[in-house]
């Protein structure tokens, strides 16, 4: 390159001189790529962050809802935009249950799409927070609209400044919303008589104190219960000797007080005591049944089990619908699912807590995908889930059994409960077990939510949740409480949702309850997380000792199973192949040649050809060889549906209802003429190497005796032959011997049995005389019409 600039010609010097500033463009646009992020994505917030994302299509339904609304303008080039984004998805979170209130929006300005909104607005600088009133008619504008002049960076304050503007829009009240005003003694005293509800909350605290306001829009959508704040000017305070502040009492419809015990006097100390009272639900929520006498919709047995334990039971139960259900669906594995695979059973192979059999297994199937190639089908890997080649003490229980995971109705919880105690399970093993990688099975999770978890919307949201922060955990402990957090903010965005259980809330997990020690407060008397206390609850509550296995089934009696199972598909399948080979015979067997018919072990089959002309005969010998089909089988089988015989008109599988006591006479004794006949046949056939002199041959002659009405054996004129041939017919007998005689008498069957079809003597007697009469008749009406029509041509006159 040096060389190149140092060139004397101008051309040269151009051409450098290009492509410095092509190469200096590019470094400064990866720059610009990496340092902002695209205008191409979706800006900086996401459904999974409780944020209502405006656009055309439907800012008109947002801001012209009940609700009164906050929405961000921002554009996603903006420095401070970005740096104002995680307070704004936190204050979403903190209020994700105000939502009947107050929503949280935002809208990029920089995507041209949303250029006319923001115009509209007169929104000149970013970001820009603008509050707009609630209103159920007319729609929203500008004028409306309260512009936030500061924009702290802390949620808690934000959440304070949105408690004050609702508190001001008097004439625009939210229609769902409580008051939020302080009550006063006497509202007190006849509260129960204008309010239908088993329990009235009262927070005391001091003027300048939101966790009442907050407490009361925290319990915005639960039925049997309201919440009011009480000054600690009121008189009574000193009626109830309240003495700390905040404090919060039940107040009952009797008119009795009783203060409520929390760990911690914050805000959602008070919430989730207030949500566990009995009574108290949901809006729109069934009650719950009690666990005692609990009756489900699953059609199962209700299952009594340790709310504080971990089950293997249902650890066991996600991998069966994970392997055998989830992967399943993918007839064929490759790229990234195959990657996703093989990291998840890595993984699982490395830090399961599972019994020995299941262990087996899975270091079966990791060692299977190993040496696989670059595409698996899914029978081959079935056939290592089921065990097909009957490795020993290696197996996976088929079926689920929902224990700690189970629901008071079949569509809820359970698979994907099961799925976050597995991968809270793994994390916590992974560093119990001095994993040094802290990506490790967040990883393998992270994949395989992306390639098979079932519910692709939950996929996504799981998505944008890792692309946002995963790659910021650094330690495995660290990896531990990222899967907690993320946890509880889907617990958080699901609260209230369809699909949340009557019996199992979506609450911010562990509960007070179970881990005092986790919840803290700030000065301000904010809740704040012990994260350190947390890590400790989570390597205790997840540890392999603790898990129980009550409900499982024995391990014998599961390889049992296995076996007997593995026993009944291999007959299955050897039926099945048998079934094939037997279906391949019948439509694939050639006729027999007739050198075939002159070997030994095939004289049976031509004994069976030269009886086969009759009905009877076929009863009695049960012919081998199917005419039409030229089929050969074994003697006494019958196979193939075949078509009816042409010669003789025979319809075999259609037996008569007349049974013809002289057709059976003559049937039986042309069988036995026939069967005779084969025998001297089979004789003579046998004596290959020593010529005996020539006997009378009998050819079977199948006229009809009148006077016996039997078969008749006539012998068969051969003098007119020379004596050579008459040797070789004697060597060839079951060849060409009978050649002519059998087509000869296969004439007069044909003919005989075309006038004997089905009928008896009597029946073809009526046949004739009923052809005479008619053909009488025939003839009087010609007579007649000729007669008639002479009559009248005599009757003509000519004029």
């Amino acid at each position: 390159m040096a060389r190149r600039c140092n060139r004397a010609t101008s051309r040269s010097n151009h051409e450098i001189q290009i492509c410095s500033s092509k190469v200096a463009t590019s470094a400064v646009w990866l720059c610009f790529c990496l340092v902002l992020p695209s205008a191409a994505r979706a800006g900086l917030y996401t459904a999974t962050d409780q944020i209502v994302l405006l656009g055309q299509e439907n800012v008109d339904s947002v801001l012209n809802s009940p609700a009164a609304m906050v929405v961000e303008f921002y554009a996603s080039w903006c420095g401070h935009c970005h740096n104002f984004a995680p307070y704004y998805k936190e204050l979403a979170l903190t209020i994700a249950r105000w939502k009947l209130c107050l929503g949280i929006a935002a809208t990029d300005c920089a995507d041209i799409k949303n250029s006319p909104i923001c115009r509209k607005h007169k929104v000149t600088s970013y970001p820009t927070v603008k509050y707009f009133h609630s209103t159920s008619t007319g729609s929203k504008s500008n004028d409306t609209a309260k512009t936030l002049s500061v924009l702290p960076r802390d949620a808690t304050r934000l959440r304070h400044i949105l408690i004050d503007l609702l508190e001001t829009s008097e004439t625009t009240w939210p229609p769902h919303c409580p008051p939020l005003e302080p009550i006063s003694a006497a509202e007190i005293d006849i509260f129960f008589e204008t309010n239908n509800v088993l329990y009235l909350a009262l927070i005391f605290e001091e003027s300048e104190s939101y966790i009442g306001r907050e407490v009361t829009l925290d319990m915005l959508q639960f039925e049997n219960i309201a919440v009011r704040r009480v000054l600690s000017t009121e008189d009574v305070v000193s009626k109830l000797g309240v003495t700390e502040f905040p404090s919060c009492y039940l107040y009952y419809p009797g008119g009795n007080f009783s203060r409520l015990q929390v760990h911690l006097e914050a805000r959602d100390f008070y919430t989730s005591a207030l949500q566990r009272l009995p009574g108290v639900m949901r809006s729109g929520k069934p009650p719950p049944a009690p666990i005692d006498t609990h009756n489900n919709d699953t059609k199962e047995p209700w299952i009594p089990f340790n709310r504080s334990r971990v089950y293997m039971a249902d650890l066991e139960s996600v991998l069966h619908y994970s392997l055998r259900v989830e992967v399943a669906v993918h007839t064929d594995i490759s790229g990234h699912a195959l990657n996703a695979l093989r990291k998840f059973i890595a993984v699982l192979v490395k830090y399961f807590p599972g019994r020995p059999i299941v262990m087996n297994l899975l270091e079966s199937l990791n060692s299977f995908l190993d040496k696989a190639d670059e595409v698996v089908l899914y029978e081959a890997l079935r056939e290592i889930i089921d065990n097909v080649t009957q490795s020993p003490d290696s197996a996976l229980p088929e079926g689920v059994r929902w224990v700690g995971c189970q629901s008071s109705q079949p569509n809820l919880r359970r698979y994907p409960c099961g799925v976050w105690t597995l991968f809270h399970v793994l994390t916590v093993q992974a560093m119990n077990k001095g994993c040094t990688d802290p990506l490790e099975v967040l990883g393998a999770m992270r994949s395989y939510v992306r390639n098979f978890f079932g519910c692709r919307e939950c996929a996504r949201h799981f998505e944008n949740m890792a692309r946002e922060s995963l790659m910021n955990v650094n330690t495995v402990s660290g990896a531990v409480l990222w899967l907690w957090s993320r946890h509880n903010r889907v617990n958080n965005r699901l609260a209230g949702d369809l699909t949340e259980d009557p019996d199992f809330p979506k609450i911010q997990w562990p509960s007070p309850d179970m881990c005092p020690s986790c919840h803290s407060v700030t000065e301000r008397r904010e809740h704040k997380w012990n994260k350190e206390q947390v890590l400790s609850f989570l390597l205790f509550y997840f540890s392999s000792s603790r898990i129980l296995n009550d409900y499982l089934e024995d391990e014998s009696q599961i390889l049992e199973n296995h076996r007997l199972e593995r026993e009944r598909q291999q007959a299955l399948k050897e039926q099945k192949h048998k079934r094939m080979v037997r279906e391949a015979v019948d439509t694939t067997t050639p006729p027999p040649s007739q050198e075939e018919e002159e070997e030994g072990p095939q004289e049976e089959v031509v004994t069976d050809q030269l009886v086969g002309g009759g009905e009877a005969a076929e009863m009695e010998a049960k012919p081998t060889h199917q005419a039409k089909t030229g089929i050969v089988v074994g003697r006494g089988q019958w196979r193939g549906q075949g078509k009816p015989s042409i010669v003789g008109m025979k319809m075999r599988e259609q037996p008569e209802d007349i049974v013809d006591l002289d057709s059976f006479i003559n049937e039986h004794y042309k069988a036995q003429a026939l069967r005779m006949a084969a025998s001297r046949v089979k004789q003579r056939t046998l004596q290959r190497k020593v010529e005996q002199e020539p006997e009378p041959v009998f050819g079977l002659g199948l006229e009809l005796d009148a006077g016996l009405g039997m078969v008749g054996l006539q012998p068969v004129d051969t003098d007119f032959e020379p004596e050579q041939k008459k040797r070789i017919r004697k060597r060839d007998l079951s060849g060409q011997y009978f050649e002519e005689e059998i087509k000869l008498n296969h004439r007069r069957r044909g003919m005989m049995s075309a006038l004997s079809i089905g009928f008896s003597k009597l029946d073809i007697s009526l046949c004739v005389i009923l052809y005479f009469l008619s053909c009488m008749c025939l003839l009087g009406m010609y007579l007649f019409f000729k007669n008639r029509l002479r009559l009248r041509r005599a009757k003509v006159v000519s004029p």
